[in-house]
């Protein structure tokens, strides 16, 4: 048995085949950083699925790896937005399913916001960039590439800020209740 730790990227991933360890040290060595690329971009329940499916698929492809072309973190990161991307892909197509379906997915509607503490008072406990695309997408019905256009950032970034800022929103009026 070869010692793995001390090979490169590219060692480690030409000795896969023939020498498990091989890939469990490239796993080993990649597995925080791709976990924290993926926790920063997907929904938390997607995660864990996630990290998983992009060693899957590295596992599967390791001999396409060409450390010529760049550092098999960018390789990994290329494969888990390739992942996020067929991700999102599916939540689009359920959501297009659930509306021909007529089934309502539920969403955080404005009369929900008034508990004791008021609306207007319970969005501005939010930072500011979160309560802005919230206001936008729930309580002015907007789409997320048109508050992207808005906020002169990505359509990723908006989902991440309502995302983000309707979490909050349901923790508060959990505490409230």
């Amino acid at each position: 048995m070869i010692e793995v730790e001390h090979l490169s990227d590219a060692e480690l991933l030409a000795l896969t085949p023939e020498d498990p360890d091989a890939f469990a040290a490239f796993y080993r060595r990649h597995s925080r950083a791709v976990l924290t690329f993926v926790a920063r971009r997907a929904e938390p329940s997607d995660v864990g699925d996630l990290v998983a499916e992009v060693f899957a698929t590295a596992l599967v492809h390791c001999r396409r790896y060409d450390p010529a072309r760049g550092a098999a973190g960018a390789w990994l990161a290329g494969i888990a937005l390739n992942k996020m991307a067929a991700t999102r892909r599916r939540g689009a197509v359920e959501a297009r399913m659930c509306r021909r379906l007529g089934i309502h997915r539920p969403v955080l509607e404005e009369t929900e916001l008034e508990l004791e503490l008021g609306g207007e008072e319970l969005l501005a406990s939010l930072p500011t960039e979160q309560r802005a695309a919230v206001e936008a997408r729930v309580l002015h019905d907007k789409g997320y590439e048109q508050i992207a256009l808005e906020q002169a950032v990505s359509p990723q970034v908006v989902r991440k800020r309502v995302s983000r800022g309707l979490g909050a929103l349901r923790s508060r009026l959990k505490e409230e209740k």
